[in-house]
């Protein structure tokens, strides 16, 4: 090991006082190893590993060019937390299926981490509430937070989906079920009273995306929210709807005593 070491810093330091190419290429090649199993290691979802060994390479070199070998540590220290750095930028720069404001981008990663580390205290879920209070922000941005953490995740339209009832679909297949069900409820009762049930806010949504068909991002330059924001108020909204849809279907489907 102690000659192993003194070779790699004969090589640090050739490449650093003159330059050497050669020694360059003979460091990259013997931590590639290291970067590799660091991209192996942070690999998820379905970002193509290819993609991560690449970062995680370019990483490495970079990590080369700025190592100072006269300080003593040892390469990899300087190297691996240089090199998980840039794996987690990437996630964050490029793994967002819609692409979030930056501030908004790392406020989701933050919430995500004190959901993870408020769970592992306590045993259960946090609240927004209580995370609010941990992340020194409004309960108001940690929905929104969660709401574009959700982002970071995308499903294939083809993917198969299974049931209740044990058969087996796409998710294309789903799409639309829910507006369809919402139009059912609007023509069991009426619009008006079920709309009683939501509060000013949800209501605005609703006459506004339904009634006026506009969309979510036209909501929102309307009334002031982001369209993340809307898309949350909005299944919200259609979700009390729905119950209360079905709440007052008995008495709307209960045949007449005779």
């Amino acid at each position: 090991m102690p000659d192993r070491r003194h070779d790699e810093n004969r090589l640090f330091r050739a490449y650093r006082e003159h330059g050497d190419v050669t020694a360059r290429e003979a460091l990259t090649e013997r931590f590639l190893p290291l970067a590799r199993s660091l991209a192996r290691r942070y690999a998820r979802g379905a970002e193509p590993l290819e993609d991560l060994e690449q970062v995680a390479s370019l990483a490495l070199v970079k990590a080369i060019d700025g190592f100072d070998a006269d300080r003593g540590t040892a390469f990899s220290s300087y190297a691996v937390p240089s090199i998980i750095g840039a794996i987690k930028r990437h996630y964050r720069d490029s793994g967002w299926s819609v692409r979030p404001p930056r501030e908004l981008q790392e406020l989701a990663l933050h919430v995500a981490r004190l959901n993870d580390e408020l769970s592992a205290a306590t045993g259960s879920p946090p609240t927004a509430a209580q995370i609010a209070e941990h992340a020194g922000v409004s309960v108001e941005d940690v929905l929104e937070a969660r709401e574009a953490h959700r982002a970071l995740h995308t499903e294939s339209l083809d993917e198969p989906r299974r049931t209740g009832d044990g058969e087996s679909g796409a998710l294309i297949d789903t799409i639309g079920a829910r507006d369809g069900e919402i139009r059912r409820a609007f023509d069991r009762v009426a619009l008006e009273a079920l709309l009683t049930t939501l509060d000013d806010r949800e209501r605005a949504v609703v006459r506004l995306y339904y009634q006026q068909e506009l969309t979510q991002a036209e909501i929102g330059r309307r009334l002031g929210y982001s369209q993340m924001h809307i898309s949350r108020l909005l299944r919200r909204a259609v979700e009390q709807l729905l119950h209360a849809a079905a709440a007052q279907e008995p008495d709307l489907t209960s045949e007449p005593a005779t």
